[in-house]
C-alpha cells in the first residue's frame, strides 16, 4: 500500500526529470530507465513508456525515430511547451521544497 502511494507521488517528479534531460539532449527509454534508477526511482519499462507517450501526446516531448544498429530507437526531446512547463515546475517545486524541508 505504501509503495503504491509513493509511486503516485513520484510520477510527477519523474516527468520533471524526463523534461530536464530531454531539454539537455535527446533521450531514449532504456537510457532514461538507467538514469532514473541512479536517482532511486525503480520503475519498469511498462511504466516509463506510457509516460513518454502521454508526454508526447500532451505536446511536451517530440519523438524522432533513428536506426541504431539495425533497430529503430525512439529519441525524445523537449518541445517549447515542454521547456515552458519545466521552468514552471522548477519554480513551483523550489517553493514547495523550501516550505517542506526540515
Amino acid at each position: 500500500m505504501e509503495q503504491r502511494i509513493l509511486r503516485k507521488l513520484f510520477l510527477g517528479f519523474i516527468q520533471i526529470h524526463i523534461l530536464h534531460h530531454a531539454k539537455e539532449h535527446p533521450i531514449y527509454g532504456s537510457w532514461m530507465l538507467d538514469e532514473l534508477k541512479e536517482h532511486g526511482y525503480d520503475i519498469s519499462a511498462g511504466t516509463l513508456y506510457p509516460i513518454l507517450h502521454n508526454m508526447e501526446s500532451d505536446g511536451l516531448l517530440q519523438k524522432e525515430e533513428r536506426n541504431v544498429d539495425g533497430k529503430i530507437r525512439k529519441y525524445y526531446t523537449a518541445t517549447a511547451k515542454g521547456e515552458d512547463i519545466l521552468e514552471k515546475a522548477r519554480a513551483q517545486a523550489y517553493e514547495l521544497f523550501k516550505e517542506i524541508k526540515e
